[in-house]
């Protein structure tokens, strides 16, 4: 009896403590989750929120290393893009778990020659960018601008190491036409990184008004009241939107940014576009992607350059119905980022 009691506490020392299996069998989820890191002028509509909130109630699919902001010309200055995403950070129940950095309000050719200052325009996230680039995983960062791109471009520049540790996975351009917001808020920041740097680019076509692009992945604001309000996790206290409302869930606050903006299209709606950017990254048999020879922004458009040795991937022909069905899902069985 006391040999078997013996043998038996030593083989309880011996065993790994059940948190260790747990910790074993937690470990190829988190290898296949994805690294990525959203930069957002948040406050610019009402796409980027759906897109925020998207990332982060996708806990199973995404380690979201943080978010940084930039301005555009419509939102307000920095501050007002801040607050926006961080009051879906708080209707995500995540305020002080997902990192926050403000970015640039100018251009990139007004801060690229500012960089080895100790302050400049946008440092927090560029220095942000570029520490979680360099972070100690095996997977690479997807770093998804769903704005203009200077805040990307500045990391870029500041340390062109980083190229070779991330994926840039941009929406905006209506490519091969010319003109697109994100695009035009920053042109020489997209021309930096398409001519400076070798680091993997894809573009989230936009395409105004053609069924090809994000444009074509919408909502209409009968569907967001039927399928929107009360989703997500219930917060305390209420966080304040940016009518001056109160809100306890993101669906609610949904409800409330598709009945304050003006729709377009037949039938009237509102594009998800940076939504639908997240999406393909989630399930990229989403959309269809097509690997060309980089083409070269001018002021007059875009040129294709047939044999050039740099390539980008441009991101097409997205599967509306998937992407919203898996949008709605996602808001009704939400799994929060870790």
């Amino acid at each position: 009896m006391l040999c078997l009691l013996v043998c038996s506490l030593v083989a309880l020392v011996l065993s790994p403590p059940l948190a260790s299996s747990r910790t074993q069998e937690a470990q190829p989820a988190a290898a296949n989750r994805i690294r990525v890191l959203l930069d957002t002028d948040a406050n610019n509509e009402l796409d980027d929120q759906h897109a925020i909130a998207y990332m982060l109630f996708n806990g199973r699919v995404f380690d979201v290393e943080g978010i940084t902001v930039n301005r555009t010309r419509a939102g307000g200055d920095i501050t007002q893009h801040y607050a926006e995403a961080e009051r879906i950070i708080r209707l995500a129940n995540l305020h002080g778990r997902v990192p926050l950095h403000r970015g640039a309000s100018g251009s990139f050719q007004e801060i690229e020659g500012h960089l080895n200052r100790p302050a400049y325009d946008g440092d927090a996230a560029v220095r942000f960018i570029v520490e979680r680039a360099h972070a100690g995983d095996r997977r690479p960062l997807v770093l998804l601008p769903v704005g203009k791109l200077t805040n990307i471009a500045l990391a870029l520049k500041r340390d062109p190491s980083i190229a070779r540790k991330v994926r840039v996975v941009w929406l905006g351009s209506n490519y091969p036409e010319r003109g697109e917001y994100n695009q035009e808020s920053d042109p020489a920041s997209l021309s930096y990184i398409l001519e400076q740097t070798d680091v993997p680019f894809e573009i989230v076509t936009v395409r105004y008004g053609k069924p090809d692009g994000t444009d074509a992945v919408r909502a209409t604001r009968d569907d967001i009241r039927a399928r929107m309000p009360g989703k997500g996790p219930r917060v305390s206290p209420p966080v304040t939107g940016r009518d001056g409302g109160t809100y306890q869930t993101f669906g609610d606050y949904s409800v409330a940014l598709f009945e304050r903006i003006d729709l377009n299209g037949n039938p009237p709606s509102r594009s998800l576009f940076d939504m639908a950017a997240v999406a393909i990254v989630k399930n990229p048999a989403w959309a269809t992607a097509r690997r060309i020879p980089a083409p070269k922004l001018e002021p007059t458009g875009w040129i294709d350059r047939p044999g050039h040795a740099r390539t980008v991937i441009v991101w097409e022909k997205f599967d509306k119905a998937a992407i919203m069905r898996d949008f709605y899902e996602s808001m009704e069985r939400f799994e929060l980022v870790r």
